[in-house]
This record gives C-alpha cells, sequence and structure tokens, in this order.
C-alpha cells in the first residue's frame, strides 16, 4: 500500500495552520530510551549552558583569568599560563594519581592520555594504563561533564607541567593541585566578580536562542507545567533569563509568566536526594528570604528546597517529571537514579559533530567496507597459518604470503581514512560520542543516565510537546 506524502517545512495557510518544521539532522532529538512527551506533565529545566548558553571562549577564558590571578596571589608561578578552549572537550577523565587527562572507551580502555600539555606515545600510554580501567566511582578519577570543566583541564595541565620541571610549593601530588585549583574556581564563582562582568556586559557572553521561548509556549500550551531549577542565585538569575528571553515573549509578558515555579540556589545534585529546607524571596529586589511551609505556590520564586517538595506541590512523580539539563551528573544521573523522574541531556557540541559526520560519510562507507575486506583477510591469513603449521603445506605458505601482501596493501588504503574519521570532533581528543570503533565513555554515561539528548532545548520545538521519541533498535555483534 502506497504510503501518504509526508509535509514538508512548515508553512502558514489564510487561516494560521501552521505544520511544524522538521529539524535539521544536527538539531535532532536523539532518544536512548523511548520517551512519550505526551505523558510528561511536568518540564524542569536548568539555566545556565540549558536555557541561557554562553559563548564557552568568553566564558571559560575569564574563569580562567579569575582563577589564575587567584593562584597568583597564593603563590604561584602562573604569569605565563594561557586559556586554549579547542585544547578539551567534555566527556574526558582526570587521572588525579598520575596527572594526567584521558579519553576512555565505553568499558574503560584508555585510547588516549596526556600528562601535563603533551600527548603520550601509544607505547607509553598502553605501558601505563595496560591494566587500568577508568571507573567513574573510584576517587582517583574526575570527569569532566560540563563546559565549566575547560578552564579547569587548562590550569592544571599547564600546572602540571612547573610542578614535574620544580616541585609547587605546599603541593605534594597531582591530586593536591587539581585540589588548589578546585580552590581558586570556586572561589572565582563564590565571589561574584565573574558573575557581575557578564551581568554588565550579557551581549558578549550570552548566544541567543529567539526559538526557546516558542518551545516553553508549546510546551505550556499543551498542559505542561514549567519549572526552572538552577544553582544560580535569584539576582543572577532573572538578569541572565530577562537578557536571554524577553525580548521574544509575547508582548505584555515576560520569562516569568512562562514558569508556574522558580526555584534557585538549589544545591542540585542534593536537591534531587536530600530534604533541604527552602525559602521564598519575599523581596525579589533585595532577595529577602522568608521560611516556606506547605506547598509551593504557582508564580513564586523559591530559594533551596528540594525535589520530594516539587512532586508533592504539583502531584507528580516517577517518569511525569522530565528534568532537562547540560550537566552529566547534577542534572540527569542524580535525576534518574533516585527519583526516576525523565531526563534530557544538552549537549551543544553535538551539533558540530554530527555535521561533521555527515560531511565524512562518503569516506566512512568507503572505510567501511575497507574494513569488512581486512576482516576476512585477517580471516584468511589465520586460518593459513593454521595450515602451515598442520601440515608444513608449501601451497599453504605461498597463499598466506600472498594474503598477507593483500593485507598490507589494504592497510595503506585504510591509514588516511581511519586518521581522517578520527579527526572528527576536538582536533585532539576526537570525536565526542566515539573512541576508536566503540562507544566513548562520555557515551556511556549518557547513554545509561539520559532518556534523550540533544544540542539545545529549542530543538524540542519540532518534535512538540505530543512526540513520541522512540529509541533506535540497538545493534549487537552477531546481528551481521
Amino acid at each position: 500500500m502506497a504510503q501518504p506524502p509526508l509535509p514538508s517545512d512548515a508553512a502558514a495557510s489564510d487561516d494560521g495552520f501552521e505544520m511544524v518544521e522538521q529539524a535539521p539532522p544536527e538539531r535532532g532529538v536523539f532518544a536512548n530510551r523511548t520517551l512519550n512527551l505526551r505523558a510528561v506533565q511536568a518540564v524542569g529545566y536548568d539555566m545556565d549552558y540549558t536555557l541561557i548558553h554562553y559563548r564557552i571562549e568568553e566564558w571559560e577564558r575569564d574563569a580562567f583569568e579569575y582563577a589564575r590571578s587567584i593562584l597568583g596571589r597564593w603563590g604561584f608561578p602562573v604569569d605565563d599560563l594561557v586559556f586554549d578552549p579547542s585544547s578539551f572537550t567534555i566527556g574526558l577523565a582526570f587521572d588525579l594519581q598520575l596527572g594526567n587527562v584521558l579519553k576512555a572507551t565505553r568499558f574503560g580502555y584508555v585510547v588516549r592520555a596526556q600528562h601535563g600539555t603533551t600527548i603520550m606515545s601509544f607505547d607509553e600510554q598502553r605501558r601505563v594504563y595496560r591494566e587500568t580501567v577508568v571507573e567513574l566511582s573510584l576517587p582517583r578519577f574526575e570527569f569532566m561533564n560540563t563546559l565549566f570543566e575547560l578552564s579547569r583541564a587548562s590550569l592544571w595541565t599547564q600546572l602540571i607541567e612547573l610542578h614535574d620541571q620544580k616541585p609547587l610549593p605546599g603541593v605534594f601530588s597531582y591530586a593536591d593541585l587539581f585540589r588548589i585549583v578546585d580552590e581558586a574556581l570556586t572561589e572565582t564563582h563564590l565571589a561574584g566578580a565573574l558573575k557581575a562582568d557578564i551581568i554588565e556586559n550579557p551581549e558578549r557572553f550570552v548566544d541567543l536562542d529567539p526559538n526557546i521561548v516558542g518551545t516553553l509556549l508549546d510546551q505550556r500550551a499543551a498542559g505542561k507545567q514549567l519549572l526552572l531549577i538552577t544553582n544560580s542565585d535569584w539576582s543572577y538569575s532573572r538578569r541572565m533569563m530577562s537578557y536571554g528571553l524577553d525580548r521574544f515573549c509575547p508582548e505584555g509578558t515576560t520569562w516569568r509568566d512562562l514558569f508556574d515555579l522558580v526555584i534557585v540556589s538549589a544545591n542540585k545534585p542534593r536537591f534531587f536526594f536530600q530534604s533541604d529546607p527552602i525559602y521564598r524571596v519575599v523581596d525579589e529586589e533585595q532577595s529577602l528570604l522568608l521560611p516556606h511551609r506547605g506547598p509551593l505556590e504557582p508564580g513564586h520564586v523559591y530559594f533551596g528546597g528540594n525535589a520530594k517538595l516539587v512532586e508533592e506541590s504539583l502531584g507528580i512523580s516517577g517518569g511525569q517529571p522530565l528534568y532537562v539539563g547540560d550537566h552529566l551528573f547534577g542534572d540527569v544521573h542524580v535525576t534518574k537514579e533516585i527519583l526516576h523522574w525523565r531526563t534530557a541531556l544538552i549537549v551543544r557540541e553535538l551539533e558540530a559533530e554530527v555535521l561533521d559526520a555527515i560531511g565524512f560519510a562518503d569516506d566512512q562507507a568507503e572505510l567501511e567496507r575497507l574494513m569488512a575486506t581486512k576482516i576476512e583477510l585477517d580471516r584468511q591469513q589465520a586460518r593459513l597459518r593454521l595450515a602451515r603449521e598442520r601440515s608444513g603445506s608449501r601451497r599453504a605458505a605461498s597463499e598466506l604470503q600472498t594474503v598477507s601482501a593483500a593485507a598490507i596493501e589494504l592497510d595503506e588504503h585504510i591509514a588516511p581514512l581511519a586518521r581522517k574519521a578520527a579527526d572528527i570532533g576536538n582536533p585532539t581528543w576526537g570525536p565526542l560520542m566515539r573512541a576508536g570503533n566503540d562507544k566513548s565513555l562520555f557515551a556511556r554515561q549518557v547513554e545509561r543516565y539520559a532518556d534523550v539528548y540533544t544540542s539545545r532545548v529549542s530543538n524540542l520545538r519540532h518534535e512538540t510537546p505530543y512526540a513520541y521519541l522512540r529509541a533506535a533498535r540497538g545493534s549487537l555483534p552477531h546481528d551481521q
């Protein structure tokens, strides 16, 4: 039976009917587990790098410079340290014991390593990590969950270089150095100077998305309750949300009209598994707080609190809420693990990676064809070697020589394509979601804890609040 034609991109008619546009490939919403958005009763959003996306170079460069200044004040020789945002990407792991940055497969096997600012050779990497599995539950390893980690990685690796040349004062291990960098970055964020810069000059730091408001309006029209749950304080949150969203709101409304509840200084991930007290912001200009008891009331701003109180106040639980955030641990891991909420991870780097993969598609097809031939040649070599050993046959030896020569020639065609495939994504670390032929450790975490993932919140508008997002059928080695 002939299939009905699919509608093309959005087209408005005289009566106002408008079909939602189909998303370009890089703006897709990708499902690890089937998610029926129609059944979702409430959608909670993080703010930083979720509803408000920052220009990474500007934000992280400022964070780097403020932390560098603090380290200099503490007596560290940091005058020559420089920030390079392309040197790192999310999804890497810090080895606090050996002072290395690692990229690992989903099983924790290291495929690339860097000590200080120097990439380790394959032989050295294999020697050091042959018997080591990157297990994120161990205190030895820290994971680069978000883009906020770029400044940390840049500072730590450069300080390791200095420490290896001459031990830094008060530093007895690479873990000590990591803790010191962490303290400097924490002071950077708590002191407020960085956020003051952003508030004063938001156009320098914020990458506006005109389609976020329309996405939220569609969700409200579909009967969803919308929540803002952010770790940022109220003074900063209201300015950022106003800058990023108000200009796109319907006339006479602001971003506040989009949300049923606003919770600031939420202290995630603790917010999702503890029962901390909650306060209501009663003077929004002065951020005056009063303790709050009882259900949360729509239209108000709250400070702190906990997810259980949100569930009770809204009459939702389990799979009914969806939480959308950019932090793999703080936003989606504990939300999924503890509360069993549905989860969506925002991964902005995905857009460039998908586009790179599309551009590499023809080469990828050729690489797969050549690899299939290589697998068959390898199989033939193995059988001919065994035949030679069993019988001492000269014919087997001759055929083995011919097949081996063909395999060597084939490798010369495969090598440049394999190198080109490894260059997709970050120039040093390669694709975000892959580690060689395997999924990366980051991909495994995304797969485990995020029901869906996408590059930005406004991509949800293409799917609509009524979408049934289906996970692709998983492939197994024997499927072929």
